[in-house]
């Protein structure tokens, strides 16, 4: 008779056949859960996934562990976080085809949308007003919508925390109409100092930081919007609002942001 760290030892199936079509770790599968499940069961009805592992207990019952293909903690799933990592069996699920999404050893990006400025100082407020927008959308998975304000050393110390890509919102006075949106791919001279001052930190201060304290800065751009109102923060009259034409920019300020992400790299390879 095997002993019970035996059969804990015992390995699970590389393959389990459902239909006419071989599972294993990687397969896309809708979930159908058969009636009478729990609540979770019945809310990932329908929904795609992929098989992150299979699974078999001492009596020999099979299950599969599987992620959901849109849930933004997609990444703790494949990490074998709780959570993210829900089971079924075999007849609970309906075989996909494997090129119509993801696969097992990819993840999204990693991309931090960062709202900087000082809501007291007039349209510099508007990476904030357009961070707190964003943060009610759904966006795709793997994006983090922070807002910084003028905290800037925060956001340098996050810039090194991993993130594929980070988009910055922020106003940007260029001298165009009040209102103008900008996309622009920061770059900056490796040479370059970061300018620190006690009201925060501009994008380009922010990246030189990052690489002043040894980091390599992830691909980064910035949503900006040209400002009408420019408030001194040394000045009394400071003014909690934003411009109308601000105000109007921000909906298509939005899309902007949306747009962006889609073009931004869709998958990125899980170290192994």
């Amino acid at each position: 008779m095997k002993s019970y760290w035996e059969e804990l030892e015992r390995p699970a199936p590389d393959s389990v056949r459902v239909g006419e079509d071989e599972l294993r770790a990687g397969s896309r599968v809708l979930l159908r859960p058969r009636p009478g499940g729990d609540v979770f069961d019945l809310a990932l009805a329908g929904r795609a996934a992929v098989v992150e592992a299979i699974e078999q207990d001492l009596d020999g019952r099979v299950t599969l562990a599987v992620v959901i293909e849109d849930d933004p903690g997609r990444d703790l799933g494949l990490a074998r976080q709780p959570g993210h990592r829900f089971f079924f069996s075999p007849d609970e699920v309906e075989p996909l085809p494997a090129s119509d999404g993801p696969a097992r050893g990819v993840r999204p990006p990693k991309i931090l949308v960062a709202g900087i400025g000082n809501v007291f100082l007039g349209d510099d407020g508007f990476g904030l007003a357009l961070a707190a927008r964003l943060a009610r959308r759904s966006l795709p998975a793997g994006v983090e919508v922070v807002e910084f304000g003028i905290r800037g050393i925060d956001l340098a110390f996050a810039m090194q925390d991993g993130y594929d890509s980070v988009v910055l919102l922020d106003a940007t006075p260029r001298g165009e109409a009040p209102g103008t949106l900008y996309v622009i791919e920061a770059g900056l001279d490796p040479e370059a100092r970061p300018a620190v001052d006690g009201h925060g930190l501009d994008p380009a201060s922010v990246i030189a930081l990052v690489r002043a304290w040894g980091g390599t800065p992830p691909q980064t751009f910035v949503v900006g919007c040209e400002p009408q109102t420019q408030v001194d923060a040394e000045h009394d009259d400071l003014v909690a609002q934003l411009s109308e034409p601000v105000l109007a920019a921000l909906d298509p300020a939005v899309r902007l942001v949306e747009s962006l992400l889609s073009q931004l790299p869709n998958r990125q390879e899980v170290s192994p």
